[in-house]
């Protein structure tokens, strides 16, 4: 009998890089009403690869996209097919990912778990949403047994109705409330952009339109700056009768695709590969799907706990905007206050935009660049609500840490 092989040692793992294609407004008149969401990807990857040169496409071991609606131009293995379209090595596999929101950030943990276990060096990860051409739900036919049997709520599978449902939960989360933080959102966004802190990793992308002919999208559509608490109070509340939750304090509907560079930090020291984040630890939770919003708290307390941390030890917040009542939810259970510096301080999906499964890997991106001018802060967490009740958190350190501060 031959002796049992050695267990494989865990090995670190790093992200390299991400870039993203600015995000559109969903709809007819979006910059990308008529630009396929495959080559939305594919610019990412040829991205990804043209500002890496040292990195020979034949290393890459693994592409991983994700889609909430896998259907059309956002179906058939896109991980595969787009890996195709971009010119990779047809040695180059690809697949699939869906987990709603956080599709883009289950294609980073899913393939780095691969990375740490030695079945890959180097990965491309990401997501795109088109939700114009395939609003969230299309073609899909829940169990009626969901409602019938009681399992959920009717409230679940409308993601604004469960965001009314966490301002129930949680009284002391208003409207004003939820309306400052989106107006901050906005603020902060504009800052960033105007100090070219947002931009520098955009994939221009060309774009037709039968209507205006060519264009060239190199700048996100959804944000509305200037936006004041003023504007926001006058907004409908369309999930509910003088409800809370608005247009102007949830993210929107848009159109867009991210991408990253992942690997085993020796074999990114061996391709002069440089390293934004090490990878520290990752969770995902399941909560009450009619209150998913709440879904990163317990998602923070497992992770932080299996890491040995504490939320003390985090330095920097990327929490995914999808409604401003499920940040202020987090910030709450943790005591962090609704202005605290450290959260979302380049503004968030509220101003940005959210196109659901590449959302991950933009708060990863925005994440690695603000520890690359932050070597003050040692660990820093990106974090979001899934659809269908769940939340996921990765923590990340800073490899520019000058260990004199947390």
């Amino acid at each position: 009998m031959a002796a049992p092989v050695a267990p494989a040692r865990v090995r670190n793992v790093v992200f390299v890089d991400g870039v993203r294609t600015p995000f559109g407004k969903a709809g007819p008149k979006g910059i990308f009403a008529e630009t396929r969401a495959d080559d939305l990807v594919v610019k990412v990857i040829r991205e990804l690869l043209r500002r890496h040169p040292e990195l020979p496409p034949e290393r890459v071991d693994e592409v991983a996209i994700a889609a909430t609606t896998q259907i059309g131009d956002q179906g058939l293995t896109i991980g595969r097919t787009a890996a195709l379209l971009a010119g990779l090595p047809k040695s180059v596999p690809g697949y699939a990912v869906d987990r709603m929101c956080a599709g883009a950030m289950t294609a980073v943990t899913t393939a780095a778990s691969g990375i740490a276990f030695g079945a890959y060096d180097v990965v491309i990860a990401g997501g795109v949403e088109h939700m114009g051409r395939h609003p969230m739900g299309e073609g899909v036919d829940p169990n009626p047994r969901f409602l019938s049997d009681r399992i959920v709520d009717s409230s679940a599978l409308v993601m604004g109705s469960t965001a009314e449902n966490l301002h129930d939960r949680f009284p002391a989360i208003t409207k004003q409330r939820a309306d400052a933080f989106a107006a901050a959102s906005q603020a902060k966004y504009a800052d960033a952009v105007e100090n070219g802190r947002i931009g520098p990793e955009f994939v221009p992308v060309a774009t037709r339109s039968a209507e205006h002919g060519w264009g060239l999208a190199t700048a996100d559509e959804p944000p509305r700056p200037g936006t004041t608490v003023e504007d926001l109070a006058k907004l409908k509340t369309p999930f509910r009768p003088h409800g809370r939750v608005t247009a102007g304090n949830a993210a929107g509907l848009n159109d867009g695709a991210t991408g990253c560079i992942l690997a085993d930090e020796e074999t990114a020291d061996e391709l002069g590969l440089p390293v934004g984040m090490r990878l520290v630890g990752y969770s995902f939770m399941g909560v009450e799907p009619e209150v998913m919003g709440v879904g990163p708290v317990p998602a923070t307390e497992k992770a932080l706990k299996r890491a040995g941390l504490t939320i003390a030890d985090i330095g920097l917040f990327e929490i995914n905007e999808a409604f401003a009542v499920q940040v202020l939810a987090f910030l709450d259970h943790f005591g962090i206050a609704d202005d605290d510096p450290r959260v979302n301080q380049w503004g968030g999906a509220i101003a940005t935009g959210h196109p659901l499964a590449s959302s991950g890997v933009r708060l990863m991106t925005q994440l690695s660049r603000q520890f690359a001018e932050r070597p003050d802060v040692r660990y820093g967490i990106t974090t979001m609500c899934i659809g269908i009740g769940m939340g996921g958190t990765v923590i990340w350190e800073n490899p520019h840490w000058n260990g004199d501060a947390k």
